[in-house]
């Protein structure tokens, strides 16, 4: 899974392109641990396919509102009320405990529950788009064929690829064979 773009939403944003991420409760278990939403060694057993189409929802209605920012379109309003419902909630509260070893380590008080960690990841999507320099920040991939968004917070503010490995490798090795084929200049 991919975990560049700068914010958990456009994390999650990621996870459907170019092929669905969320096909199952385990990768969604991995998606969790992975975005940072639950502390490593969280019991996640909980998690299953019943949470899937809500964060299949979500997932679209921040991409749609994403989108939207982007091309400079007003956001859709129904998006905008199931995000702004979802990030109303209490997120997960987080709790200091020792581990076997003695030492402080974060855990989820009270459980894994599916609402809280939609919420954490609807706030998420809330800063992103009301906060100005975050949102100036926001960017489409110019790979072909990709619809990754993330920030760019690279000196300069000219990435123009969610990866450079993935992505801008791709395109180096394209722009290298354009320039094999024609052959030498002159």
């Amino acid at each position: 899974m991919w975990f560049d773009s700068g914010r958990v939403c456009l994390d999650l944003v990621a996870t459907h392109r170019p092929h669905e991420g969320l096909r199952d409760g385990g990768e969604l278990r991995l998606w969790l641990t992975g975005a940072g939403l639950v502390p490593d060694r969280t019991p996640l057993a909980g998690v299953g396919a019943e949470w899937l189409a809500p964060f299949r929802a979500l997932r679209a209605d921040v991409s749609a509102l994403v989108r939207a920012e982007l091309d400079g379109t007003p956001p859709d309003d129904g998006a905008l009320a199931r995000v702004n419902a979802l990030a109303a909630g209490p997120p997960p509260g987080l709790c200091a405990v020792r581990d076997h070893e003695g030492h402080l380590v974060r855990e989820l008080c009270g459980g894994v529950e599916c609402a809280a960690l939609l919420a954490a990841v609807a706030r998420d999507a809330v800063e992103l788009l009301t906060d100005p320099g975050e949102r100036a920040l926001l960017r489409a991939c110019e790979g072909e064929g990709c619809t990754r968004v993330y920030l760019d917070t690279s000196r300069g503010h000219r990435r123009r690829w969610c990866s450079s490995e993935l992505c801008g490798n791709r395109e180096r090795v394209a722009r290298h064979r354009r320039r094999t084929l024609a052959g030498p200049v002159g």
